[in-house]
């Protein structure tokens, strides 16, 4: 697994088993020097998610990252059906999602169907290779509701993982530290949100 319980900038990758999806083959090729420049010594290449849901169900994989739109079975049909109808561990699995579209809808459409995280297009080694680093320190709860099974969703009020910059600039450090004042008497409190007569 890549998942390290320790707060870490670095990540050895050369042990996990990374599936790529794409039925672009070029964008394939791409994905595939980008990982294996991450150290990665074993991936499996698939051109459809219908390919990768018949790998999965045989065998174990550390990472997934696929491609959003592909014909007969998308990335967030391949994401939810991962989510949902297989078992533990398999289920667990993190996916980043690729997207050549930022649109919000197109990004809050790849959250909701249980992608640990979203990555657009044009692609970067270095974009990616901080999400991975972001999912081997990554706490967050996974949720099984019924309209939602995956991550918790909820990673802007928790922040990026400690030792992790955030992607926004309004992310939280999760991270508060030691007080650094004494806290505030309630009479102070009162007095600086108390509404005040101003003369003019």
């Amino acid at each position: 697994m890549i998942r390290d319980p320790r707060p870490s900038s670095r990540v050895n990758l050369e042990q996990a088993t990374v599936l790529l999806i794409d039925d672009n083959p070029q964008a394939l090729d791409i994905l595939s020097s980008i990982v294996q420049g991450f150290g990665v010594r074993e991936q499996i290449r698939c051109g459809s998610a219908v390919e990768a849901s018949e790998i999965v169900k045989n065998r174990a994989v550390d990472l997934i990252l696929v491609d959003c739109a592909m014909p007969q079975m998308d990335g967030h049909d391949f994401v939810q059906w991962l989510r949902r109808e297989t078992p533990d561990p398999v289920c667990l699995t993190p996916v980043i999602m690729l997207t050549g579209h930022a649109a919000p809808s197109k990004v809050h459409k790849s959250r909701d169907c249980g992608a640990s995280f979203v990555v657009t297009k044009p692609l970067t080694p270095a974009v990616l290779l901080q999400r991975i680093l972001w999912l081997a320190n990554d706490k967050r709860d996974f949720v099984k509701a019924e309209g939602y099974v995956g991550p918790d969703r909820r990673v802007r009020s928790f922040g990026p993982p400690l030792g992790t910059v955030g992607r926004r600039s309004g992310d939280l450090s999760t991270h508060v530290g030691e007080a650094s004042e004494a806290n505030m008497d309630q009479s102070d409190i009162d007095t600086l949100i108390k509404p005040r007569r101003v003369a003019l």
